[in-house]
């Protein structure tokens, strides 16, 4: 993974929804008859698009060069093992001269995702613990995808997980020095990661045997539920890797994940390392200062949570 600010290509949402609609008619099936803007992130635009015949696919616009093939792929594969759907890529699409940014289209997942199903907040304990319970055994399928090596799903060449992850955790750390230098990082997140950094070898010290395939995204923001709350499938992979399989777990606690027993689940049942709760502290953390480098958007409401768990972990060792 690239630890480097991305300079994403200029999308508004008027010129995805145009785009849209050109892209709905040359793959067949008649002109948009509805189009609806989703939203998007720092590098992505959704668009749902109602093709005249009554076929429903999304179309996304990917504004970083590398991330169409790499998102494709990553759901082509994840739908090979998830016990819930994972949506169908009908077609790819390069930048060209009339659109000039990458896409895809791939099958509408009904529903919403289960962060804005505000009602599911409500919901008894029992009926939340059966959502984690289909959560986490999903999750699990595709951990049950294994590879010789660790890495990226497109070229994974590591013998080791630490081999794979310790030179990206040290270029985030690198990159998160520099930005506190220059007044842009807080320092209560240095020093958080400058005391993480010192405990790495006890952190990581118990091997992790077997290169998982990961969703590398799973907070509840991409599960996706239907009517009455029954979930419909998984979204938005995000640096999908064969990879420490814990490394999955730490987005269960973002956001509302924590109402729904996700990452206790999953421990439940498919058991941890003596060290889990650091390590998932530890990516946690490195993640969000991550993706910080790359967009140049930190949220502090999800940062701040973060730092402080980070060091309460700390105080555990």
């Amino acid at each position: 993974m690239k630890v480097e600010r991305i300079h994403a290509l200029p999308l508004t949402k008027e010129q995805a929804l145009e785009y849209a609609g050109i892209i709905a008619a040359q793959n067949g099936g008649g002109a948009a008859a509805k189009l609806r803007y989703l939203g998007g992130g720092s590098f992505g635009r959704a668009v749902a698009v109602e093709r005249g015949d009554g076929q429903k696919l999304v179309v996304k616009f990917l504004r970083a060069e590398g991330m169409m093939e790499k998102e494709a792929h990553d759901l082509k594969l994840l739908a090979k093992y998830s016990t819930l759907k994972v949506p169908e890529v009908l077609f790819t699409r390069p930048a060209d001269g009339q659109i000039p940014v990458d896409c895809y289209g791939m099958e509408q997942i009904e529903g919403k995702n289960s962060l804005f199903a505000l009602g599911m907040l409500l919901l008894g304990k029992k009926r939340r613990e059966e959502f984690a319970d289909q959560v986490t055994t999903a999750l699990h399928a595709i951990h049950c995808c294994r590879n010789d090596k660790f890495g990226d799903t497109m070229n994974a060449d590591c013998d080791s997980w630490p081999s794979y992850y310790r030179p990206f955790a040290e270029e985030v750390l690198k990159k998160a020095e520099e930005y506190f230098a220059a007044g842009k990082l807080e320092e209560s997140v240095i020093l958080a990661m400058r005391a993480a950094w010192q405990k790495f070898d006890i952190i990581f010290s118990e091997e992790v045997k077997e290169a998982c395939l990961i969703h590398g995204d799973l907070n509840v923001g991409n599960i996706m539920v239907g009517k009455g709350y029954k979930i419909t499938g998984f979204i938005d992979p995000l640096n999908s890797a064969y990879a420490d399989r814990e490394y999955d777990l730490f987005q269960f606690d973002n956001l509302t994940g924590k109402r729904f027993f996700l990452r206790e689940t999953y421990i439940k049942k498919y058991g941890a390392s003596r060290y889990c709760m650091q390590k998932l502290a530890f990516y946690g953390l490195w993640n969000e200062v991550y993706c910080y480098i790359r967009s140049g958007v930190l949220v502090g409401l999800i940062m701040r949570p973060l730092v402080k768990n980070m060091n309460e972990r700390l105080k555990e060792l």
